[in-house]
């Protein structure tokens, strides 16, 4: 039987390239010949030609929607979920060829009609971009830089802007926007999408764009819907948040939490960078009043570091009611500050502002004559009512307790708890560079700054440089396993990771995950635990290496340099070890009967991180 195996996992590449290789084998016990198209990060897809369709007698497709449907119109088809292939492919297979039918477009709701469009009007389209990561640096411009190859390689015309940490970049004029056939938002935060209305548009985070960008532009182009009724304005110059809206829908706890993070980021950084300067004149010095060191000791912990909690719930709220939450959200933050509720009872300061206030859009109506008074009077006086409210006799007193509890569990933890908590952050901040699991750490180690709690922070910065520390230093190791474009990747890589840009790795695990997510993992427990180990300190979040240019930015420099070699050299000579050779890759002498050459990669880092 000549059979066609589809996988397509959207989440990320493992699953695909391990259910494909699975169902492979599986077909080949079964006697059968089969044809693969896998829609993965590793290479563009190939898609099977018309024919190796024609000859098929089985389409099986393991994934959430049919590829390209139009061209299996009449075929004998059969698709599951791709977490269903995986456990069991043999039973997979045999469940295919019993239950096959003979394939109907009009069955695929969502693809059928974007894909007959697609073949009544050929051609290339005009797509323009958004990307947008919590901390605006790398996964930005990277997933920026990813559409823009991917568009051009399909044929397309995109304009992709940046909304890094530096404000929005190569920005999307007005007849772009007129010109356009689709918009794609690659967007991990809330950006103001007003000005795409009545457009069609598709939402995707920067790790799906940067990992999977020419899929990312297929299902944008098949699956983008028009929005209008979220970008419409009210009469009071609000933009409303309920109704159709799709992205209300569509984001969730973890999108608000990250707009609060990434405004709120700026914050820490300048506060923690005066309070490190402080120290400079000494430890104690800020307590002398009219001094240098008491006055930036006011700028970054009397100033910056109060406002990071009531910004991080401005935002939140901001993320789910717009323009409205800001006020109920700040003052709900401010309150949780007063109270001594800190991060935690600024990020549910921050939801109850935001869905209190949506509440109000959404449900109180006024008569026409005074519509125009619900933004500016109505909505913030109701909402920061009721925020300020639970805060101060519901929320503020349990969750004081409850971070004055963990904060001095932190302060007076023996070694082992220390050790242990290095290891989980170091090994979070490892697992999916950049993704949520990463975030969720990072997220927790900036929240305790506000609380003077500094060693998590080190952790959690040290083991985030291993990743990609560690697969330059493999490439550098064994350079004969990799070929030369992943040689050039190692080097930038390298300088990616000393700058604290945990994605410099993807490339690697997009190609190889089995391998360096595992390897890297282990690296960053062991610097992790080591830096708790050690009591190392970190008053920024964020600069890699170059915060220790900056006078006890970081307590014990050389312990903490200690811990990320440690990391760094176990992740990369682990993984020089487990790489396999592959075919095709051009020989290259070994680091011991040839020296590397110096590495010219700072400046495509740079322009990166720009």
């Amino acid at each position: 039987m000549n059979v066609i195996l589809i996988t397509d996992c959207p989440s990320g590449m493992a699953t695909t390239f391990l259910a494909a290789r699975r169902l492979e084998q599986a077909a080949q016990r079964r006697g059968w010949q089969s044809q693969t198209e896998m829609h993965g990060e590793l290479e563009a897809v190939t898609p099977v030609s018309s024919e190796v369709i024609a000859a098929s007698d089985l389409i099986v497709v393991a994934a959430e929607r049919v590829p390209e449907p139009a061209r299996f119109v009449g075929k004998r088809l059969f698709r599951a979920p791709i977490q269903q292939a995986l456990p069991d492919p043999e039973a997979f297979l045999e469940r295919a060829a019993r239950e096959a039918v003979a394939f109907d477009i009009t069955n695929e709701p969502v693809d059928a009609p974007v894909a007959m469009a697609t073949v009544d009007k050929p051609g290339p389209k005009h797509i323009v971009a958004v990307t947008a990561c919590p901390t605006g640096v790398a996964h930005t411009f990277m997933a920026a830089e990813a559409l823009e190859q991917a568009g051009r390689a399909l044929g397309h015309q995109i304009h992709v802007e940046t909304q890094g940490s530096v404000g929005a970049q190569n920005r999307i004029g007005e007849a772009d926007i007129e010109a356009a056939d689709i918009v794609l938002l690659a967007c991990d935060i809330e950006v103001d999408d007003a000005r795409f209305a009545g457009k069609r548009v598709y939402r995707t985070s920067t790790g799906t764009a940067l990992k999977q960008p020419q899929q990312t532009i297929q299902r944008a182009l098949g699956e983008a819907e028009v929005e209008s009724a979220g970008s419409e304005e009210s009469s009071g110059g609000e933009r409303k948040s309920g109704g159709s809206h799709k992205s209300a829908k569509e984001r969730g706890f973890y999108k608000h939490l990250l707009t609060g993070v990434s405004f709120m980021l700026p914050m820490v950084v300048a506060g923690g960078l005066c309070i490190a300067l402080s120290f400079v004149f000494g430890i104690k010095a800020y307590e002398q009043e009219g001094t240098l060191a008491a006055a930036l000791m006011q700028i970054g912990g009397g100033t910056a570091f109060a406002l990071m909690v009531p910004v991080l719930a401005g935002y939140i709220a901001y993320s789910i009611a717009d323009r409205p939450g800001i006020a109920p959200g700040m003052i709900g933050g401010m309150l949780a500050s007063t109270l001594g509720a800190g991060f935690i009872g600024g990020i549910l300061a921050g939801f109850l502002a935001g869905y209190s206030a949506m509440a109000v859009i959404r449900y109180v109506k006024l008569p026409a004559s005074v519509e125009s008074l619900k933004p500016i009077l109505i909505i913030p006086l109701l909402a920061s009512l009721f925020t300020g409210l639970v805060m101060i006799y519901v929320v503020g007193t349990p969750v004081a307790a409850l971070l004055s509890a963990l904060t001095a569990f932190l302060n007076n933890m023996g070694s082992t708890n220390a050790v242990l908590l290095g290891v989980l952050l170091g090994a979070m901040m490892c697992f999916d560079l950049g993704g949520p699991v990463n975030k969720a750490a990072y997220t927790f180690g900036v929240g305790l700054l506000s609380t003077e709690t500094y060693m998590p922070m080190a952790a959690i910065m040290a083991a985030g440089m291993v990743p990609p520390i560690g697969m330059g230093l493999a490439t550098f190791l064994r350079r004969s396993r990799f070929a030369q474009a992943e040689r050039e990747a190692g080097k930038a890589s390298f300088v990616l990771g000393l700058c604290f840009i945990s994605e410099g790795a993807i490339p690697f695990a997009a190609k190889d995950p089995l391998r360096v997510i595992p390897v890297s993992m282990i690296g960053g427990a062991v610097t992790g635990a080591l830096s708790m180990w050690f009591g190392v300190k970190l008053m920024a979040p964020h600069g890699g290496l170059f915060v220790l240019l900056i006078p006890n930015a970081v307590n014990m420099a050389l312990l903490y340099l200690l811990a990320i070699a440690a990391g760094a050299a176990i992740t990369g000579v682990g993984y020089a070890l487990l790489k396999r050779g592959e075919s095709g890759v051009t020989p290259a002498p070994d680091i011991t009967t040839e020296p590397a050459k110096a590495p010219s990669a700072p400046a495509e880092a740079n322009r990166q991180m720009s």
